[in-house]
């Protein structure tokens, strides 16, 4: 039998296939998808949820005209694989492919560049009143799924969005899963409706309702109102969605294809918001996947033989060094309190969690609430150390200076992911945490070498009465810097010397230390005697670190994966300029200030930045090309007094 999905070049070609059709197309998009994952790894048990209600979704509304809004952007393969990019889906997330999430860049249909959670029911909602502002009156539909209703700003979209006028309709992708199990009252609210036998109900009343309305608009209003009150009697009183605004029809099997396309029939023209409840299952058609949805959120490639399912290993992660440590602590320190936001697996957090049942929190995709309650525990006395993706830290921004520096609470926030990310590309790259965190006062940032330092940085942090950061990226750990030989303690505002080198000197930050030795084994080879220092701290920085590098004549490489503005480097020229130290000798190497690094291998984007051993031993063969020793020797010899910290000339 000729296969179907080939035959889909956009979304119109499923108007023209009949109900079988399309659910033959659903099984071979799902084997699409796996066959494509199991290559490249990627997201998931997420989109296998998702195919039948993707396709219901083209099927009914037209978005060459009619707007769609994706919110946790990794559900979006199905959506790709519709709408033209079919051909191209074995490159995502990989280097010049498409990529993982929606991407404006990639196609009409994607509107929005999708990677955070709670978004787009608050963006539907301001194009649903903008577009009624200018007289256009297409319809909205925002996509929410894999526990982001449960974010603050899908609340505050929700609270808006019944305000409105005008056609609206929200799908709740509830598939009982965040990444891993949804957490929280409201979690547990809609569980009591995944459990109720209320699906048959509701298909019979729609089949009985929503066929004799020949009209759109009021005829159909109340013809759900109708429904809806029906389904009060039958699920609860209290339906916490009618009371914000919204018709709210569910909750429905979001795997019956015919149910959704007549649901969607029915609604897509109500002059009203309205909420669909769909259910479905992470990992539908995988068995594998549906067992262990969190195991399959996002994994690397793996393959399936028979019933065993072997995931390619990699090395031991800096994830896995961060959770070994902090269960190591935590035996020594009751006090010691492990968190995350809806990440467990992504930060090691639920290794923890098996050690310390009693000891842990997962608060949710609710980053900002999340880090006030880090905040409420340190102010009742334990010490809550937060491990949470440098690029979703960002939603949290003001709950850490509120709740955490300004009352100067000792929480230890552990940033996951920190630096480019591999295929997740931009919207996922923890390129701003130096940045949005330098700046607080009396914050202490530092980032481990290797995985033989997280420890020691875990135990520096522990032991302040501060606020403090740790970053790391998302790798397996490096070689040990020290070899054998154990890292000394982390003390604030210390560097660690690595090599000693007069011609040119590299201070590196965290992941970039062993790419910097890497480096000056290759000067060596030329010649070129470098030296190299584990910087450790980018607050305090270490103020002699800086006068003795600059002090050596000979230039001076930063290193660090983050965004070359108001990072790393930026401190080392800050301290350097207080000083009263030349600054031309230093050049910043991370990643660029003014555009996105695109989704590809960790090691291409390490090298598009010049931040792998060959690009850093460039940068310092052309820093020392343009400025050498002799011609940053001037009649008064520059001499760095360790004592008064001052440029001196000698008597």
């Amino acid at each position: 039998m000729a296969k179907i999905l080939p035959t889909i070049k956009s979304p119109a070609d499923l108007r023209k296939k009949s109900s079988s059709q399309l659910a033959r197309l659903a099984g071979e998009i799902r084997e699409r998808i796996v066959g494509v994952v199991s290559n490249r790894g990627g997201h998931l048990a997420s989109n296998l949820g998702v195919v039948e209600l993707t396709i219901a979704l083209h099927r009914v509304f037209d978005f060459k005209k009619d707007r769609l809004l994706w919110d946790v952007g990794h559900q979006a393969y199905v959506h790709k694989i519709l709408t033209g990019r079919n051909d191209r889906f074995e490159t995502i997330r990989q280097t010049g492919g498409l990529s993982g999430f929606p991407n404006i860049e990639e196609s009409e249909y994607d509107l929005f560049n999708v990677g955070h959670a709670g978004t787009a029911i608050p963006t539907a909602v301001g194009m649903a009143r903008g577009s009624s502002l200018i007289g256009d009156e297409r319809r909205v539909v925002a996509v929410v799924g894999d526990a982001s209703i449960f974010n603050g700003v899908a609340f505050e979209g929700l609270n808006q969005a019944g305000t409105l006028r005008r056609q609206l309709l929200v799908v709740l992708n509830d598939n009982s899963m965040g990444i891993a199990p949804t957490q929280g009252g409201m979690a547990e609210y809609l569980a009591k409706f995944r459990i109720s036998r209320t699906y048959e109900e509701l298909k019979k009343r729609v089949k009985k309702y929503v066929p004799q309305v020949p009209l759109v608009g009021r005829a159909t209003f109340e013809a759900l109102d109708h429904l809806k009150e029906g389904l009060k009697a039958t699920v609860s009183p209290h339906q916490i969605f009618e009371q914000l605004g919204f018709v709210y029809v569910g909750p429905t099997d979001g795997h019956d294809l015919d149910h959704l396309i007549e649901l969607m029939n029915g609604l897509k023209d109500v002059n009203h918001p309205v909420l669909l409840h769909v259910h479905t299952e992470k990992g539908r058609g995988a068995d594998f996947a549906a067992a262990e949805p969190t195991k399959f959120h996002s994994p690397k490639p793996f393959k399936v033989e028979g019933c065993r399912v072997e995931i390619q290993s990699s090395g031991r992660s800096w994830t896995a060094a961060f959770a070994d440590a902090l269960i190591t602590l935590a035996r020594e320190d009751k006090r010691i309190f492990g968190m995350t936001a809806a990440m467990p697996d992504g930060t090691g957090m639920n290794k923890f969690a098996d050690v310390f049942p009693t000891r842990y929190l997962d608060g949710g995709i609710a980053e900002s609430g999340t880090v006030d309650i880090a905040a409420g525990m340190c102010k009742a006395g334990m010490r809550p150390v937060a491990a949470i993706y440098s690029t979703f830290l960002q939603r949290a921004f003001d709950q850490v200076f509120q709740e955490v520096v300004l009352q100067e609470l000792p929480v230890v926030f552990c940033l996951d992911r920190a630096g480019l990310v591999g295929g997740d590309g931009p919207v996922h790259h923890g390129f701003l945490d130096i940045a949005y965190l330098r700046g607080m006062p009396n914050m202490v940032l530092m980032a481990p070498g290797d995985g033989e330092e997280i420890i020691e940085a875990l135990r520096a942090a522990l032991k302040l009465n501060v606020p403090s950061a740790i970053r790391y990226p998302r790798d397996t750990v490096p070689e040990p810097l020290l070899g054998d030989k154990p890292p000394p303690p982390f003390e604030p505002g210390r560097s660690l010397q690595l090599r000693d080198g007069k011609d040119a000197t590299i201070l590196a930050y965290g992941s970039t230390c062993r790419p910097a030795l890497d480096a000056a084994d290759l000067l060596s080879a030329d010649g070129v005697d470098v030296c190299v220092i584990n910087a450790r701290f980018a607050k305090p920085i270490d103020r002699d670190m800086v006068g003795e590098a600059i002090g050596r004549n000979g230039p001076v490489v930063t290193l660090e994966e983050h965004s070359i503005s108001a990072g790393f480097g930026s401190a080392v020229l800050e301290t350097a300029r207080d000083l009263g130290l030349p600054t031309d000798c230093v050049s910043i190497l991370g990643m660029p200030a003014d555009r996105f690094v695109p989704h590809g291998s960790r090691a291409v984007q390490l090298a598009e930045c010049s931040l792998d051993a060959t690009g850093i031993a460039a940068v310092v063969r052309d820093a020392m090309a343009k400025s050498t020793a002799a011609e940053r020797q001037t009649d008064t010899v520059l001499m760095y007094d360790e004592t008064d910290r001052r440029v001196q000339s000698p008597v």
